[in-house]
């Protein structure tokens, strides 16, 4: 399943970038919010080279659904390269309450140098950017304490920018979800497939399934045999595909298995963590 030849970098993207570039200059500070089941992956290089000389907090979101070891492993990772990473959980407000104080740990030197020159403003305008479906408006909804953003699980909700007053002193710039028009590589596609950054409608979703358990196979085969009560031992992908489809009655007449039905199981407790805390990759992948 190659990703990179599917159509899917629509204009609102790159308009989106170039509004990025142009507000930049407003900012003190940039939330880049990623996915911790699969950082590296939801990475936009394109935002990481418009960064290079800003500050930023990296926002490790969904770190309830992601392996908590394998989530410090970024932290650390991060922390070597003197970038400063935080993992929250947005939608339990897990962590949120962090990020003020430590934006403005990251910022000592910018708010020292406000106060030498008597600049009395003591807001701190921050953006905040992310590849769609991240979880940014949920972030934003929860700090500023209203249904300020619109949310959605349908990638690319967010489609202008907007200012929002949130709690504390802080003022935080919204920006649409961007992709990047092409991937480093393929694995990188199926990991933001994996986990819903790419709209479902234009993927193969049994193709799709089966890529996912070729992974969960490679990280530990025993999530897919707890899950399923199937034995992965010695069996190729399919086999378990087809075990998991009889185990959950995925059958059509005749006995045929339902490739459709248990594609949708597969994806679906995936991405709902009912298969267990994932990730996808680690700082040596």
């Amino acid at each position: 399943m190659d990703i990179n030849n599917i159509n899917w970098y629509p204009g609102h993207m790159k308009k989106a970038i170039d509004k990025i570039k142009e507000n930049m200059k407003l900012v003190d500070i940039v939330l880049v919010l990623v996915d911790s089941r699969i950082v590296k992956s939801s990475m936009n290089p394109v935002i990481e080279d418009i960064l290079k000389n800003k500050p930023q907090l990296i926002l490790l979101n969904k770190m309830d659904m992601a392996d908590p070891k394998i989530t410090q492993n970024w932290i650390n990772y991060f922390a070597k390269k003197n970038i400063t990473a935080l993992p929250i959980d947005s939608k339990n407000g897990k962590n949120l309450d962090k990020i003020e104080p430590t934006a403005k740990k990251i910022l000592e030197d910018v708010l020292a140098n406000r106060k030498d020159k008597n600049i009395k403003s003591e807001i701190i305008r921050m953006m905040i950017v992310g590849i769609p479906n991240v979880g940014k408006s949920t972030i934003i909804n929860k700090l500023s304490n209203r249904q300020s953003a619109k949310t959605g699980n349908t990638p690319g909700v967010t489609r202008t920018n907007q200012w929002i007053r949130i709690k504390g002193k802080m003022e935080l710039l919204d920006t649409p979800g961007v992709l990047w028009p092409k991937f480093e590589d393929n694995e990188i596609g199926l990991n933001l497939a994996f986990t819903g950054a790419i709209k479902d409608e234009i993927l193969d979703e049994e193709n799709l399934a089966y890529k996912l358990i070729e992974k969960l196979m490679s990280i530990d085969p025993q999530i897919l045999e707890k899950r399923y009560s199937i034995d992965t031992q010695s069996k190729e992908t399919i086999e378990i595909m087809d075990d998991i489809a009889i185990r959950r009655g995925c059958l059509l007449k005749g006995k045929n298995i339902d490739y459709s039905k248990v594609s949708s199981i597969v994806i679906d407790e995936f991405r709902k963590t009912k298969l267990g805390r994932i990730s996808l990759e680690d700082v040596c992948d």
